[in-house]
Order: C-alpha cells, then structure tokens, then sequence
C-alpha cells in the first residue's frame, strides 16, 4: 500500500483529535520548559507530527489545526486564563491546578474563543483527552463541568 493509499489514511476526525493531543503536550511542553510557541511547534512539526516511530508507526495529525490551537492560545491566552478561572472553584485560579489540566483549558479555550468548532464538539474532544491523560475519570468530569462554564461564558449561544 502507498501512504496515498484512502484505506492507510486516518479520517479527519481522527487527524482533529490527534492535532488537539499534540497542542495540549506543546502547551504543557511550553510551560513546563519555559519554551516558545514557535521552538516547541517546530519541534513537533519535525519530530513528532508525520514522523515514523520505531515500530513503524505514523503519529498523523492536522497540522494546521494543532498549530492555529498553539497560535490563537498565545494570542488570547489572557481571555482564554480569565474564562477558566470563572468556571473553577472560587480562590482556585488556574495557576493552581495541575499543568496538564491547565493545557487541555487553554487548548479548548482557544477553540471556544476563536468559534472554529462547535462547542458540543470542542467539550466532547477535551473530555476525551482528559480521560486519556487521567484514566480514573474525575478529572475528565471536572473538565466537562469547566468547560461547559467556559462555552456558555464564551458563546453564551452555543448550548442551548
């Protein structure tokens, strides 16, 4: 089979949700390494996005998905922090959760803001995300609850 083979090729959805993977770690790399958006992007683009592993398999993912994510979360990453931090616990702000999490609200709030995605959507794919990085599941229901909070604060029209 040759890699234009339709039968070897992810379907979009699967490209989407493996872009918002990459931009939740870029975003937790970020963070965590103190790096720019521009170096770690690169870095993905090179290293990880389209690249073979030892096993013979290809993480393939929208690129330009997982890049407009990491872009429009430096861009709005202030509105996307204050959006968070009203849908948290009171005294509970951002800087105080776990980095992880921190990158799966920024990530989701940068699509919440930028409108690109249904929020329906963008909920269902974090969601998902956050069962995948925690198993035991109470993360994953405490970022629904928050981004429920932040699609209804962000697209007050969007869930109704």
């Amino acid at each position: 089979m040759s890699d234009l083979d339709p039968q070897k090729r992810p379907d979009r959805r699967t490209l989407s949700s493996a872009a918002r993977l990459y931009a939740v770690q870029a975003l937790f790399q970020m963070e965590a390494a103190g790096q720019s958006a521009d170096r770690v992007t690169r870095e993905f683009q090179n290293f990880r996005i389209d690249v073979e592993d030892r096993d013979g398999q290809t993480a393939q993912a929208d690129e330009a998905l997982f890049t407009r994510i990491v872009d429009d979360v430096v861009m709005w990453q202030s509105r996307i922090d204050q959006a968070t931090d009203r849908g948290l616990v009171a005294k509970w702000p951002i800087d105080r959760i776990d980095p992880v999490l921190r990158a799966v609200f920024r990530a989701a709030g940068a699509e919440l803001v930028t409108e690109r995605a249904p929020a329906k959507v963008v909920i269902t794919e974090y969601v998902r995300l956050a069962q995948a990085f925690f198993p035991e599941g109470r993360e994953a229901r405490f970022v629904n609850a928050v981004l429920d909070h932040m699609a209804r604060d962000l697209r007050p029209d969007s869930l109704t």
